[in-house]
């Protein structure tokens, strides 16, 4: 039942492939399987479909993946900080399928309960719902949006036993546990392992039956997406 790997190229090495569907959890650059992301670079993998909140940064993140072109679709919600997805959206170089978040995050955990789509009020009336089944309940109209089963999910951790068994870090938990659901195939990068029975039952946020292959990453980086300072000498001026 040990699931640990040596390292993040060691646990993607035969399991990654052209054409896949992938689930990659973060929000910006909060809660980002940092090394995995790298590693799914340096596997040469190309036309991907990605499932992600945003692309993170033009040199970080998902990021990674659009400087060498690996990305042929990203399925996200907020794309705003990273000028080469900007280039190759525009340039009709990339395929973007936008997702308010909400949506985003259920169709990720409807693809992890078996649940194959669901019905929402969000996006009615927009281009979000272009193409989508439209139905009426209650005197209100609801699009139809599809769960999605990922070929491969890869999450950040804070804390992880050799199980599998996940605990994730405040706000660094976002579109993690959902994504870590929906994956065929699970791979969990974790800032701390300890053995099994060291995590309480209570504070595990993923159980380990969900996930395949866990990472140890004890040093991320953790970059800053954006920095906003101030200058105090106008202030006092």
């Amino acid at each position: 039942m040990n699931k640990l790997y040596p390292d993040a190229h060691t646990a993607l090495a035969d399991i990654v492939n052209d054409d896949m569907l992938l689930a990659i959890g973060g929000f910006g650059l909060c809660g980002i399987p940092e090394a995995l992301i790298a590693a799914l670079r340096d596997t040469g993998a190309r036309n991907l479909t990605i499932a992600s909140n945003n692309a993170g940064i033009d040199n970080w993140g998902i990021g990674l993946l659009l400087q060498t072109r690996q990305v042929k679709k990203m399925i996200s919600s907020y794309v705003g900080e990273n000028a080469e997805f900007e280039r190759q959206f525009l340039q009709g170089e990339l395929e973007v399928e936008f997702a308010p978040q909400g949506t985003l995050a259920e169709r990720m955990r409807a693809g992890g309960a078996g649940i194959p789509g669901f019905y929402t009020r969000t996006g009615v009336g927009t281009l979000v719902a272009e193409g989508k089944e439209h139905k009426d309940f209650d005197g209100h109209t609801y699009i139809l949006e599809r769960g999605i089963v990922a070929d491969l999910a890869l999450v950040k951790a804070w804390k992880a036993d050799t199980q599998g068994n996940l605990v994730y870090r405040r706000t660094a938990r976002n579109f993690n546990p959902n994504a870590a659901t929906c994956g065929k195939i699970t791979v969990a990068e974790a800032e701390i392992i300890v053995q099994p029975g060291e995590l309480d039952p209570d504070e595990i946020h993923t159980p380990g039956i969900f996930v395949h292959r866990l990472v140890h990453n004890p040093n991320p980086e953790k970059r800053i997406e954006k920095t906003t300072t101030r200058n105090t000498e106008s202030q006092e001026a």
